[in-house]
């Protein structure tokens, strides 16, 4: 998973913190969240209302245009799988 870097300037430390509600994260680091591959996650965008939507990260509307995903959103989605999980039994 790429790793998130802060740049720091002034007399104070800097933190490692960061709002996941505000954290945009790329296609690679949502790969890795999710343990699902490039194609599949266009199949649930597509089919799956529950699964985070892309934010776009510039005005361009073509097809191939960067997005990123909000990482609570992504956080929230696993976390449903996981808890779907005891209920498929």
């Amino acid at each position: 998973m790429h790793h998130i870097h802060t740049t720091h300037h002034g007399s104070t430390p800097p933190t490692q913190s960061f709002d996941p509600a505000t954290t945009l994260i790329r296609m690679p680091d949502l790969e890795a969240i999710t343990g699902l591959a490039r194609p599949t996650v266009y199949k649930r965008l597509k089919d799956d209302p529950t699964f985070p939507r892309p934010v776009p990260l510039s005005n361009i509307k073509s097809r191939g245009s960067p997005v990123g995903f909000v990482l609570a959103e992504v956080h929230a989605w696993v976390r449903k799988r996981i808890a779907l999980r005891g209920e498929a039994e």
